[in-house]
C-alpha cells in the first residue's frame, strides 16, 4: 500500500499515537520500531516522507538514513530528543531534510509534514496518451483510438487510478481504499470492474498488456513499448 509518512521510532506508544493522529487528520500514516521493521514495510509499501529517530534499538538512525538514501530521495525528517549542534549537523549532512526536537507538539508536527508534503507533490498530469489509449484527466474521460470509451464512473475512476500510479503494482486494499473510499469492498467488485476495463481498452481483454495481473496482490498498469 501507499501511505503519505512512515514514522520509525523505538518508543512505540509515541509512534503509535502519531501516526493514529495523523491518520485522523487525512495524512496517511504507519508506524515501524525498528530499521528490520523500516525494511520490511518499505518491501511491501511506499511512503512520501519519513520521520527517523537517531536512537533505534540496533542500529542508529544515522546508519539507516544513510541506506535509505542508496534507494530512495523522500524526504527523511529526523526526530530526535538529541539536542546537540552536531546531531543536527550530521542529520542534515548524510541526507535528512530537516530535524525536529523532541517532545513535538502533535498539531506542529502535522503542519511541518503537511508542508513537505505540499512542497513535494508532483504535478497532476492533466493528460495521458500510450499508444491507442488516451486519458484526459480534467475532462474525465478516456478515449482509445479517438474515440470515447463508455465508461461508469466508478470504471473511470479506477482507470484514472491505476494510470496516474502506473509502473508500481498496487495492492487491492489501496485500491478498495483510495477508489472506493472503503477498505471492505470485495474482490469480486474489483474483478468485475477490472474485466469491463481491459475489454474496453485492451486489444485482447483474455491478454493483457496495460493492466497486469499480479497474483495475490493486485496490479500493475504498464505503459506499452513503442
Amino acid at each position: 500500500m501507499h501511505y503519505n509518512c512512515l514514522i520509525i521510532d523505538d518508543e512505540e506508544p509515541l509512534a503509535e499515537s502519531t501516526a493514529e493522529y495523523f491518520n485522523i487528520f487525512g495524512v496517511s500514516a504507519a508506524a515501524v520500531f525498528d530499521a528490520e521493521g523500516c525494511r520490511r514495510f518499505l518491501g511491501e509499501n511506499s511512503a512520501d516522507i519519513i520521520l527517523l529517530d537517531i536512537n533505534l534499538d540496533k542500529t542508529s538512525g544515522f546508519d539507516l538514513c544513510r541506506e535509505l538514501r542508496t534507494k530512495t530521495q523522500v524526504p527523511i525528517l529526523f526526530i530526535s530528543a538529541r539536542q546537540s549542534d552536531d546531531d543536527i549537523l550530521l542529520a542534515l549532512g548524510i541526507g535528512g531534510d530537516d530535524y525536529i526536537r523532541k517532545p513535538y507538539t502533535l498539531s506542529v508536527l502535522l503542519a511541518k509534514v503537511k508542508a513537505v508534503l505540499k512542497r513535494c507533490a508532483p504535478k497532476e498530469e492533466t493528460r495521458y496518451q500510450c499508444g491507442e489509449l488516451e486519458v484526459d484527466f480534467l475532462a474525465g474521460r478516456a478515449y482509445k483510438c479517438k474515440k470515447p470509451l463508455k465508461l461508469k464512473a466508478m470504471e473511470y475512476k479506477l482507470l484514472a487510478y491505476l494510470v496516474r500510479n502506473r509502473g508500481r503494482v498496487i495492492h487491492k486494499e489501496e485500491l478498495f481504499s483510495q477508489v472506493w473510499g472503503d477498505v471492505i469492498t470485495g474482490d469480486g467488485t474489483l474483478n468485475v470492474h477490472i474485466r469491463r476495463l481491459r475489454e474496453q481498452i485492451e486489444e485482447d481483454p483474455n491478454h493483457p498488456v496495460y493492466i497486469r495481473t499480479v497474483w495475490g496482490t493486485g496490479y500493475l498498469f504498464e505503459e506499452m513499448q513503442p
